[in-house]
């Protein structure tokens, strides 16, 4: 099963390809932000933000309370969001 997992973003450093760091349940990724509906992407207005994320990609905006909603329903579903995690930190960046 693919999930698309929140996640915040922390910075947004690489302006030019819309490459951001996001800290998702701990490990920190690189995301690409380009997927985004606005064009606003560049580094302070998305740091803080909550963002879902599949494949490296941010595909959505999303608020707090939705964010952290939705990792209550993975923390539910047990193995699924635990083998997606498990990925992840396979391939933390440090």
């Amino acid at each position: 099963m693919c999930l698309a997992i929140p996640g915040r973003v922390v910075e947004v450093f690489d302006d030019d390809n819309q490459l951001a760091r996001v800290d998702v349940a701990g490990v920190r990724r690189t995301v690409n932000v380009a997927l985004l509906e606005d064009s606003d992407t560049r580094s302070v207005a998305l740091e803080g933000q909550w963002v879902l994320i599949h494949v490296g990609f941010a595909l959505a905006r999303i608020d707090e309370q939705e964010a952290l909603d939705t990792l209550e329903l993975l923390n539910q579903m047990g193995a699924e969001y635990d083998q997606e995690l498990q990925e992840l930190r396979a391939g933390a960046e440090g």
